[in-house]
């Protein structure tokens, strides 16, 4: 029996459409929960500069909007979309709305935080912007901690790009 990729999981666009994440085979794919009212919602225009940069090159950001951390994120996808767009030209996909810890958290955030463990092998998301890129075979390569800069994650991207 094969183990689960990214490709078998599907979830909501921030316009209410349901994608399946095989939509995205053989490309990179870097995913992000955010928030609009964090100290971490500036990476929004890391995440664009990513995007703007690799897309033509086979990256695929995908925003998750969450307001699980600080009831952070607390508006309608409408206004999150709004927003993004509005203060950060965002273009790359956002998602709809979803939980990332608990009973309700999304099938795929429970599987990207069970494939690649955080800080001390904790399975949970600790908070906003916690990324994870995945690469073109559908396997998480690396979490990376809200405080990780979407800049620093260029080096992984493009040696992930390159395989």
């Amino acid at each position: 029996m094969r183990s689960p990729t990214v490709y078998d999981f599907e979830a909501r666009d921030i316009s209410g459409k349901d994608i399946a994440l095989s939509a995205f085979k053989g490309k990179v794919m870097l995913m992000v929960n955010t928030a609009s009212k964090c100290g971490f919602t500036p990476q929004f225009g890391g995440l664009e500069a990513l995007h703007s940069a690799y897309a033509a090159k086979g990256l695929v950001v995908l925003g998750f909007p969450c307001n699980q951390f600080g009831s952070q994120d607390p508006g309608s996808d409408s206004e999150i979309a709004g927003f993004c767009q509005m203060n950060y030209g965002v273009s790359f996909p956002m998602m709809s709305k979803i939980d990332v810890n608990g009973p309700a958290a999304h099938p795929l955030y429970k599987w990207l935080a069970a494939e690649a463990l955080g800080l001390l092998g904790s399975k949970a998301i600790k908070w906003n912007f916690t990324k994870f890129l995945v690469g073109k075979d559908g396997q998480v390569i690396k979490r990376y901690a809200p405080l990780d800069k979407p800049a620093h994650m260029e080096k992984d991207i493009l040696m992930a790009l390159a395989t």
